[in-house]
């Protein structure tokens, strides 16, 4: 009976353990870092009452030296008033920020890969091509926009990369008396036909974890995230895929096809998650998650144990009671014998 009480404090005490390994440690979501794709569809929205759209939202071509390349855009005034806007090119850049501890989209950094810059101009009123043209648009038109962009003699290898914007200088008045402006941008990627073409990703920091939800309701969400860097001198795409399967068989979850996807210019870091946004209650799931970029692939899996915390705290308070039961039970028992024995 001993050995059957000893097996069973045991027992019990590795199920607590158990339990204490299965809680999650909790962090609070974090908002994904600002990626590519995401920037340009914030760029190219209204703000602030100012109605103004932009088309295309990029432009991706080859370039070589001492070349020239003339193109369009379309600029609309989808509000009531005349529309005054000034056009010109700024880098397309990310800068570290160590505040945030992440890469955050700039457009005042020059480096290698923004010279392209200074390759732009546009054609003004006048028929004439500088760098920074004024337009008129009227309420409900649109206007087209013509750019040239001439290369010099050399031109670095791999990737160059611009916005041009199209800033409006007649904003509205909002209800609390402020002038609002607008700035969409079309981005513009210019892949470079000379010199070699480095395609190199690093992955890292692959997480797979459970986020909290503040609020009435503390809700478990299982999500994944990874840091993509690009170490090479073009830009490529970088995609994270999370799956959720029961510990039994079937399938629960999987990131659909058409979202995860970041564009990674050179010398940026940027972040890729997912997030099963259903996750249940309760439940014991294997996760796995696999990043893919610039020809790189990294895949990590874990068993993730969902469970509400008031369940885990009366688990553990119960646990508890029942193995101090049992330590009380086995001392009575060891006190009677000693009696007996004497």
């Amino acid at each position: 009976m001993k050995q059957n009480l000893s097996k069973s404090l045991l027992l019990g005490l590795m199920v607590v353990m158990g339990l204490g390994f299965f809680v999650p440690a909790v962090t609070y979501a974090d908002e994904d870092l600002t990626s590519t794709e995401k920037a340009e569809t914030e760029e190219n929205k209204s703000t602030g009452g100012t109605n103004i759209s932009l088309s295309p939202v990029s432009k991706i071509l080859q370039i070589s030296s001492n070349s020239e390349y003339e193109d369009h855009m379309t600029v609309t005034n989808d509000g009531d008033n005349d529309m005054r806007i000034e056009v010109y090119a700024a880098p397309y850049s990310y800068v570290y920020s160590e505040d945030e501890d992440a890469y955050k989209l700039g457009f005042n950094n020059e480096n290698n890969f923004t010279q392209i810059t200074r390759w732009i101009t546009f054609r003004d009123k006048d028929g004439n091509y500088v760098q920074k043209p004024t337009f008129e648009i009227a309420p409900h038109n649109s206007l087209d926009i013509y750019y040239k962009i001439n290369t010099p003699d050399n031109i670095p290898a791999g990737g160059q990369y611009a916005v041009i914007f199209a800033h409006t200088l007649t904003g509205t008045m909002s209800a609390s008396g402020i002038k609002t402006e607008a700035s969409p941008g079309m981005v513009v990627y210019g892949r470079s036909t000379e010199g070699e073409t480095i395609v190199k990703a690093e992955i890292s920091d692959l997480t797979i974890k459970q986020t909290v939800n503040e609020g009435t309701n503390v809700i478990n969400k299982i999500n994944a995230s990874a840091k993509i860097k690009n170490v090479g001198n073009v830009d490529f795409s970088g995609t994270g895929k999370l799956t959720v399967d029961g510990v039994l068989g079937g399938a629960h979850y999987e990131t659909p096809t058409n979202t995860g996807r970041i564009s990674v210019i050179p010398e940026a870091e940027l972040a890729v998650s997912d997030v099963w946004e259903e996750t249940p209650a309760f439940g014991l799931f294997k996760v796995t998650w696999t990043v893919m970029a610039g020809g790189e692939t990294q895949t990590i899996e874990q068993m993730v144990f969902i469970n509400p915390v008031p369940f885990v705290i009366i688990t553990i308070i119960l646990l508890t009671i029942i193995i101090v039961t049992i330590i009380i039970v086995v001392r009575k028992r060891k006190e009677r014998r000693s009696r007996f024995a004497v």
